[in-house]
């Protein structure tokens, strides 16, 4: 398939696409005139990427790990290792991190709410 059809099957920006491609986390072949083709299991990638970056992963990570997970069912494969194991332990306790934080301002947010509406 075409960039294009790739970018409505996936929801994602044609110039995504391209990043993605730079990148290394996807691979398109090319016509003689140029044009990019994807296989059908581009849209599984395409979709994986995304969760990954709404996860908050970084690019760089994702470059590392999209060689150790099964594109379809997110599963992992043979080809992960001990060191991209602890690499992602890390990222996942920044992560985690990030969630406290969240918490902890939604919760100072719930009580300037609950003061105002007395007020």
């Amino acid at each position: 398939m075409r960039i294009g059809e790739l970018a409505r099957r996936t929801n994602v920006s044609e110039r995504s696409l391209r990043y993605y491609e730079k990148q290394g986390m996807l691979s398109a072949e090319r016509t003689p005139g140029g044009h990019r083709e994807y296989p059908e299991g581009a849209v599984d990638r395409v979709i994986r990427i995304q969760e990954l970056f709404a996860a908050g992963l970084c690019s760089e990570k994702i470059v590392q790990l999209l060689p150790c997970m099964r594109d379809t069912d997110g599963g992992p494969s043979a080809v992960a290792t001990p060191k991209l194991a602890a690499d992602l332990t890390a990222e996942r306790a920044r992560i985690d991190r990030m969630i406290a934080d969240l918490v902890r301002s939604r919760d100072t947010l719930d009580e300037v709410i609950a003061a105002a509406r007395l007020s």
